[in-house]
């Protein structure tokens, strides 16, 4: 069977982007928890350091100096990636039940971080779902955002997103028989709705909380967090960070990121050492 296209992103003027964004790939582990593998010491080119000499230093004559250059790098949204666990159970087996969902709008709820994204990535890509920002929605663009049958609005808020055209896409989608996989950090059945009708549109609406990560499921996101930044760590460091940081998902992708930069300023390896004098100077 050929693979699904990736989802189609649906730009603020309600017209799809001419490059629509896609779903990276990368390995999984096994065991209950699926653990990213140990990564490359070398970094890929989506993501590597370059040795860049110094005119200063060409014209003196002295030894070059070399400057670290951070060309960015994706996190990986596939299935095989996402990380299971008591947490996000309830809500990956909603997104793999679909099409049997109980209504044909839902949402994800959870913090920041929490594997909402992710799981909309892979229904997008299997149910060949729009995306579209909650802050994005507007009249004009409805018809557009749900003409293929599927659509998610990622980071829906209430202070965000304008009441009306929210309730003429969810009209609109519910008249079609379009499916709607709504991303939120708070449960929309709790938000102050000025417009009457689509406050209970939004109580009546089937939620799916993430909680946040046991210890299992917290050292499994660093290790992923690491690989997708071709970085290869070993147990001691993991071990290290998920004693001390906040058992949250935006924690742990917050102290890679830290070690990341620090690493490259100090041209050092990512390790235990580097972590314990960061955790040091807190």
């Amino acid at each position: 069977m050929p693979e699904a296209p990736a989802p189609e992103r649906i730009a603020a003027n309600g017209h799809a982007p001419e490059t629509a964004g896609g779903v990276w790939a990368s390995g999984a582990g096994e065991t209950g928890v699926r653990a990213a593998p140990r990564a490359p010491s070398r970094r890929p080119a989506s993501h590597r350091r370059l040795s860049v000499l110094s005119g200063t230093d060409q014209l003196s004559g002295q030894v070059p100096r070399q400057l670290a250059l951070a060309l960015g790098f994706r996190e990986s949204f596939a299935r095989d990636d996402f990380l299971p666990g008591p947490s996000n159970a309830a809500a990956l087996a909603l997104i793999e039940r679909w099409p049997d969902w109980p209504a044909r709008t839902v949402a994800l709820v959870g913090p920041e971080g929490s594997g909402k994204s992710h799981l909309a990535a892979i229904w997008a890509k299997a149910a060949g779902a729009r995306l579209i920002a909650g802050h994005a929605i507007e009249p004009a663009g409805v018809p557009v955002a749900v003409a293929t049958g599927a659509l998610v609005i990622e980071d829906l808020r209430a202070d965000a997103c304008e009441e009306s055209a929210l309730f003429h896409l969810l009209n609109l989608a519910r008249e079609e028989g379009a499916f709607v996989l709504i991303t939120a950090r708070a449960a929309p059945a709790g938000w102050t709705i000025g417009l009457r009708d689509l406050a209970s549109r939004l109580r009546a609406l089937p939620a799916v909380v993430l909680a946040p990560p046991d210890d299992a499921l917290l050292r499994a996101v660093l290790i992923k967090l690491f690989a997708d930044r071709q970085l290869a760590v070993d147990e001691g460091l993991i071990g290290y960070l998920a004693s001390r940081i906040e058992r949250s998902f935006a924690a742990a992708r917050a102290v890679v990121a830290e070690l990341d930069r620090e690493a490259m300023r100090q041209r050092r390896e990512v390790n235990r050492a580097l972590a314990a004098e960061l955790f040091r100077h807190r």
